[in-house]
């Protein structure tokens, strides 16, 4: 979907993608309803779509956070499908979710929440690690602490 360095290339807005970012996910939302359309049976597409949707309905600050956390998920994590879960979205691997972001907004709490699921390889050998985290907005440093996770994720 975007290399790594998409956000360099264009200003960020203050709702976190650049105008050419957000330009990419509307051309491949495009690209995703025409594939649903032609019938080809791609309901990876289909489900690509209705997490592009879910998104674009959130509020601002929702919609920026899961619009970033999107992006890291699908570089970075490119074998997990975007899928709604509980009618949020999520990133499975062989349809087991893996990873989900949840709306603050949505569930009418005081913040969002990125989390894991027992999919997620993220155990250390400690007997204790962080499964769920809470998001209000995505510095470089949460940015790059998620992608980290993502990747470890996928061990």
């Amino acid at each position: 979907m975007m290399g790594a360095d998409a956000g360099a290339k264009g200003k960020r807005s203050t709702d976190g993608f650049s105008e050419e970012e957000r330009a990419a996910m509307k051309e491949r939302a495009t690209e995703l309803r025409k594939e649903a359309n032609r019938g080809r049976g791609n309901k990876a597409a289909t489900q690509e779509l209705d997490v592009l949707a879910k998104i674009a309905e959130m509020e601002a600050p929702d919609r920026a956070v899961a619009e970033r956390i999107h992006a890291i998920v699908t570089t970075h994590a490119p074998e997990l499908s975007p899928k709604l879960w509980y009618g949020q979205p999520a990133y499975a691997r062989k349809g087991k979710v893996v990873c989900f972001f949840r709306s603050g907004h949505v569930d009418k709490e005081r913040y969002s929440t990125f989390g894991f699921t027992t999919e997620a390889r993220l155990d250390d050998g400690s007997g204790l690690w962080p499964t769920s985290y809470a998001v209000t907005e995505l510095s470089d440093r949460a940015e790059e602490a998620i992608t980290s996770l993502v990747r470890k994720a996928m061990r």
